[in-house]
């Protein structure tokens, strides 16, 4: 893309600026349920109510889509934990049972939906899809739909900004980390891509800021997918 004066404009940053939301998307295929986190879920129309989602193909949960024509939405809360959205997000559902421990109830279809740190819930037959390359954009009229209480949703912004999150590389909008330059050791999980800084701690796990990584008492967990500290490695600066 070139601007008026013919030179190249194309900061992928501004992309950021987007509103997302946090949340869980769930289907079937036969007996087995799936869910996985989702940034990308929006109303397409009030009359009839529709929805659409953006999932990975590479992702399990498009595969059900796909098999099954309904999936379900669970919005998630600010108070979301980020074990949860790490187990949604960073676990596969062929190598784990994602449902499994996890408090849910059934949506008219059958559908699980996450009960724990959630505001609503939605439930959507497939009406339409379109394919944006590494994505599926699956648009589906509302065949369900509840609020379970009252409180602010998950914004991306949140997750990223005040919880610390990351995303998968299978996120739509996964981007490759810049070099850092502050000169503090943080040590970044192999597994998920976390950072711990010192500077912030982890208040959640009841890490004071200030808290070098080698003071870390030794059970302590990445607070995102779980991984122990020997999944740690110092960043590069």
């Amino acid at each position: 893309m070139k601007n008026f004066e013919g030179v190249k404009v194309l900061n992928n940053k501004a992309l950021h600026r987007i509103t997302y939301g946090l949340y869980i998307v769930t289907s079937q295929k036969g007996d087995r349920f799936n869910g996985q986190i989702a940034n990308t879920v929006f109303q397409i129309s009030n009359a009839p109510p529709t929805i659409a989602v953006s999932i990975n193909k590479q992702n399990l949960t498009h595969e059900f889509i796909k098999e099954s024509g309904i999936f379900a939405v669970s919005v998630l809360s600010q108070e979301a934990p980020l074990s949860l959205v790490g187990h949604f997000g960073f676990k596969s559902g062929r190598e784990v049972d994602k449902l499994a421990g996890i408090e849910s109830k059934p949506t008219p279809a059958g559908l699980p939906y996450v009960t724990d740190s959630t505001l609503a819930w939605m439930e959507a037959k497939l009406s339409a899809e379109a394919d944006a390359g590494t994505h599926t954009i699956f648009i589906g009229q509302l065949t369900g739909a509840e609020v379970l209480k009252e409180g602010l949703p998950m914004t991306y912004a949140f997750y990223q900004q005040v919880k610390r999150g990351t995303v998968p590389k299978t996120a739509p909008t996964y981007t490759p980390k810049e070099e850092k330059t502050a000169d503090m050791d943080k040590y970044v999980c192999n597994i998920c891509g976390y950072v711990y800084d010192p500077e912030q701690g982890d208040p959640d796990s009841g890490i004071q800021p200030g808290t070098p990584f080698d003071k870390l008492p030794d059970d302590w967990q990445c607070p995102v997918c779980g991984a122990g500290k020997e999944e740690f490695t110092k960043e590069n600066k």
